[in-house]
């Protein structure tokens, strides 16, 4: 029973290191934060600090009003919308 109470686990390294300064100018760090449509992510999967996510949101809101991070990511939207405008216009010339 001793070794089964014994478990061995690797301790994740924290996201947010010691001299990380939590700032909406610190662009590279924030945007580890935001998931691939532009949401917060929670804290749970960030595994952060009620303190630090705290920080994050205000620096990530921040930096969204300055236009340094987009409130939408939507690359994907424009490549989709891209390649159906062009299939539409190939279909009217064949036509």
């Amino acid at each position: 029973l001793s070794t089964n109470s014994k478990r061995s686990f690797r301790r994740r390294l924290p996201p947010i290191q010691l001299g990380d300064r939590i700032d909406y100018r610190n662009v590279s760090l924030i945007s580890r934060f935001i998931s691939e449509q532009g949401k917060l992510l929670s804290r749970r999967t960030n595994r952060l600090t009620l303190k630090q996510q705290g920080l994050i949101t205000i620096a990530i809101k921040q930096a969204r009003i300055l236009s340094s991070l987009p409130f939408l990511n939507n690359e994907k939207q424009f490549e989709t919308s891209e390649s159906t405008t062009r299939t539409t216009a190939l279909r009217t010339k064949n036509k």
